[in-house]
């Protein structure tokens, strides 16, 4: 049997019609992007607790729910703009899923969506060299671990990153039109207002866009202008003077030294730092780096220029040049693209493009599991399953943490709800000297204690171990009592007036 010709042979019609309903390459790398991130919104890990007391918290509180207010909301040296935009969410998520899980997650959703901006910039990047470039970059972009890692993470440095990269795609084009430099405008506006220390870097955008054309400026300050001016409003309407924070934060951390005191590291540490999470693959990565650095050499100097910046600061962590190591990472997946294109024959690119493509995935992949990654993964997992078991015991009438820190819990509403939470830190002068003495006078106040193992034999001896996990590298339990809460007249020692006394 024969076919007749019009179905052997495909018409033109045909073809068009094939090729318009062939979903579009980057619609595909934004779906693998948003499989690898969504579902970690879900895992209850942190990598830093900024992402709750910071933001998450306060958020909360707007909504006049009892929350932990740390330090730096005391000395206010932060701006009620992101906690702002996260009440909406905070506030949604725990209508839909009472006790707090549900603000953590949907929060953490968003914050995953926030990052697909990365991916789009990516492939933005890359089109304006070639379809193999676009391609190549947004897969690294949706697939590499550490945007993956920290996409859902509630935190300034990735959601500024993800306001960035945007801006600097549409600055970069040949030339901004008015419309692409007001939106670029308030883009780093947002940015700067999330995390002010990167401004520096977004200083290098600006002036790249504008000092061949200073007119650029004007429609530049006017979108930066409307985002700052609601950035004042948000802080007026807490009752806070507009961006007093940011000179309080300034004076507070580099004049006070109060970031110091949270750990300090020598400028060499972050090539330390991404020479460890790199490993081996550093090499081909940084030669990848140079060559796209030929092709876009402004993200370079945006990414060495952050750098810089944060390695004079006394104290260091990896996330606060996550724009750095994003901006390096797209330079490398533009870099190795070029690789591509080295072979003559049709066939060998194709084979090219798949082996460095399956380079990329297998480099994510190994670094995802290896050296101190697993840990990160693993990181608050102990103490969401023990704050877990603490909010769905129909008996607890009050907890007190017993030299157990609050900062590697997940926030009051998924620890205790609307129950009473107190602290008994040795650090608190008013127990200094007899914290198991105090422990012991106002234990009728709570039926529950969270405690190091090694601290059992201080506890009151009504108070036995029901259930311990791994919390900031050992072993905390939930200890227990029978019987109901009564007050006593010992002193107040709610969480949020000792975090007070102590200053933390």
């Amino acid at each position: 049997m024969t076919l007749p010709a019009a179905a052997a042979e495909p018409s033109d019609a045909d073809c068009l019609a094939a090729t318009a309903t062939r979903p579009h390459p980057l619609l595909l790398i934004l779906l693998l992007a948003t499989a690898c991130r969504l579902p970690l919104a879900f895992w209850p890990n942190f990598h830093h607790p900024d992402e709750i007391f910071q933001y998450l918290e306060p958020a909360s509180r707007i909504w006049g729910d009892d929350s932990i207010v740390s330090w730096e909301w005391r000395h206010g040296i932060r701006s009620w703009l992101l906690p702002t935009i996260m009440a909406g969410p905070v506030a949604i998520g725990d209508w839909l899923v009472p006790g707090g899980s549900g603000a953590f997650i949907l929060s953490r959703l968003l914050a995953a969506i926030a990052s697909l901006s990365i991916v789009a910039s990516a492939w933005a990047f890359g089109a304006r060299l070639s379809r193999t470039h676009a391609i190549l970059a947004g897969f690294v972009a949706a697939i590499w671990f550490e945007f993956v890692y920290f996409a859902p993470h509630t935190l300034s440095e990735p959601l500024a990153t993800a306001l960035i990269l945007p801006a600097a795609v549409l600055l970069t084009r040949d030339p901004p039109t008015r419309r692409h430099l007001i939106q670029a405008g308030a883009l780093l506006a947002f940015a700067v207002l999330i995390r002010f220390q990167y401004a520096p870097a977004i200083a290098v955008l600006v002036l790249q866009t504008c000092w061949r054309d200073w007119s650029r400026m004007m429609p530049l300050a006017l979108g930066g202008g409307i985002v700052l001016a609601v950035g004042a409003m948000v802080d007026a309407a807490h009752g806070a003077v507009p961006f007093a924070w940011m000179v309080a934060n300034i004076h507070q951390n580099l004049f006070l030294g109060r970031s110091a005191e949270f750990g300090t590291a020598p400028a060499s540490v972050y090539g330390i730092w991404i020479l460890g999470a790199w490993s081996l693959a550093v090499v081909p990565l940084a030669l990848a780096v140079w060559q796209g650095s030929r092709r876009t050499p402004v993200l370079f100097w945006i990414a060495l220029t952050n750098l810089v910046t944060h390695s004079l600061i006394a104290h260091k962590e990896y996330r606060f040049i996550f724009l750095s190591v994003t901006l390096f990472i797209l330079l490398a997946a533009l870099g190795s693209a070029d690789w591509i294109a080295t072979p003559r024959s049709p066939a060998r690119r194709r084979w090219a493009g798949l082996l460095i493509a399956g380079g990329w995935m297998s480099a994510s992949a190994v670094l995802a599991a290896t050296g101190a990654m697993p840990d990160q993964w693993m990181k608050g997992i102990g103490a969401a399953r023990l704050a877990a078991e603490l909010k769905a015991d129909p008996q607890m009438c009050g907890l007190a943490l017993y030299d157990a820190p609050f900062y590697l819990l997940p926030g009051r509403s998924r620890l205790v709800g609307d129950k009473p939470l107190f602290a008994l830190y040795s650090t608190d002068p008013l127990v200094r000297g007899r914290l198991a003495g105090t422990a012991g006078a106002v234990s009728s106040e709570f039926n529950r204690m969270l405690a190091y193992q090694r601290a059992a034999p201080e506890l009151p001896a009504n108070f036995t171990a029901r259930d311990c996990d791994m919390v900031g590298g050992a072993t905390l339990c939930i200890f227990a009592r029978d019987g109901a809460c009564e007050p006593t007249e010992g002193p107040d020692l709610t969480l949020n007036d000792v975090l007070e006394r102590i200053d933390r």
